[in-house]
């Protein structure tokens, strides 16, 4: 029995789409997306699929000239956010899970409310600081969906309809939720919140930060000692200037080269990655976010633990993202220096890049928990992080309230 396939040059790829999502005209669609959505409609008639995914062209190059793959007559490709899946055969089949399935048609009911606000955090302090404020309220008959282990919360904040997930912790975990939510539920925007470290040492713990460009500060290229620099690389991270004393000895670590990440867009042209360090989050909602800054935030964790300022908000700094949990001043600083960046997190720039290579609007809300190893003792991630989350989640819902 033959069994059809999708493969694309991707590191995420999402395979069943049940509807083509109904969004006003604020936050409307590009055509080619559009159509995009149109002819999956047509192509998941006669599915399942089994998905494919290479990462760049020479493995693309030797899969197709194995002979194995034979696309289909009508619909042989289907062009979205800048990647090209294509549809075809090859021998065996397969069969989705019986809970996945059951899923998929919830989503379809799910979808008639739409269209939704996605709200997305990483762990789980996050969200009990979120569902503290006491603003989401879960929808009477749909209050969640379950997907690929993770529990999509269906509600409403002040009227606006939203749906909530945790990502989990890493970037890879960011893009996937995000993706995942973008395919499958009818969304008109994201907005990510969480804590991070603080690398602005003219902000404080508790303050809150809304960037208007973030970095992945986590593309590297090691190299060895003696290696010739690669001058297409954006900074490069010299480790042998860290030794102590300064100047002596050898590192045979070498040196390491932060490059531009491979961004493939809804707007762009199909399978050809743009050269992209710094993507901006969405302007109009920047400008409207700039509204908050003034809002009263929590000082004190409890009536014996507070911070010595009153926290602040503040627009439209600059964050750095890395599956890396920064603790180290002399790092924080080479970051601060190089990229001048006020926040490091784990997450923001995923959730940002997926937003706008799918052509969503995108905002981004960070908690500064702690200052990312610039402290003389512990971390203060475990004394403010529950505060810093609190701040954030409150500085949400009043964004929100802003959008009706």
């Amino acid at each position: 029995m033959a069994a059809k396939l999708v493969t694309s040059c991707s590191l995420l790829m999402q395979v069943l789409v049940f509807f083509l999502p109904v969004v006003p005209d604020a936050f409307a669609l590009p055509l080619n997306r559009l159509k995009s959505l149109t002819a999956i409609k047509e192509v998941n008639r006669r599915g399942p699929y089994l998905g494919l995914i290479t990462v760049y062209e020479p493995e693309e190059n030797a899969f197709f000239a194995t002979g194995a793959f034979k696309p289909h007559k009508t619909h042989p490709f289907v062009d979205l956010s800048g990647r090209r899946f294509r549809v075809g055969i090859v021998p065996d089949a397969f069969a989705l899970p019986l809970n996945r399935l059951k899923s998929l048609t919830a989503i379809k009911e799910v979808n008639r409310r739409g269209p939704y606000l996605g709200l997305i955090t990483v762990y789980e302090p996050e969200e009990n600081a979120f569902f503290a404020t006491g603003a989401f309220k879960p929808h009477k008959t749909h209050p969640f969906v379950d997907l690929s282990g993770r529990r999509f919360r269906v509600g409403n904040i002040h009227g606006e309809k939203v749906i909530y997930v945790r990502c989990g912790v890493g970037m890879v975990n960011a893009a996937a939720a995000t993706q995942q939510m973008l395919d499958l539920f009818d969304i008109k925007g994201i907005i990510h919140f969480g804590i991070a470290g603080n690398a602005n040492n003219s902000m404080s713990i508790g303050d809150v930060i809304i960037p208007k460009q973030f970095a992945n500060t986590g593309i590297w290229g090691w190299v060895n000692l003696n290696s010739t620099t690669n001058l297409s690389d954006v900074v490069h991270l010299d480790i042998a200037s860290y030794n102590v004393p300064k100047g002596e000895g050898t590192n045979l670590l070498g040196h390491i080269g932060y490059s531009d990440e491979e961004f493939y867009s809804e707007l762009g042209k199909p399978n050809t990655a743009q050269p992209l360090f710094w993507a901006e989050t969405s302007k109009h909602w920047l400008h409207l976010a700039a509204n908050l800054e003034g809002m009263e935030l929590e000082q004190c964790v409890n009536s014996s633990l507070c911070l010595p300022h009153k926290p602040k908000l503040v627009v439209g700094l600059r964050g750095s993202t890395s599956n890396i949990f920064v603790d180290n001043a002399a790092y924080r600083n080479f970051l601060v220096r190089n990229f001048h960046v006020s926040s490091i997190d784990m997450e923001s720039a995923a959730v940002v890049l997926t937003s706008l290579s799918n052509g969503f609007p995108v905002i981004v809300f960070r908690g500064l928990s702690d200052l990312a190893g610039g402290q003389s003792g512990e971390n203060a991630i475990s004394k403010f992080g529950p505060l810093a989350a609190l701040n954030t989640a409150k500085a949400v819902v009043q964004f929100i309230k802003t959008l009706q």
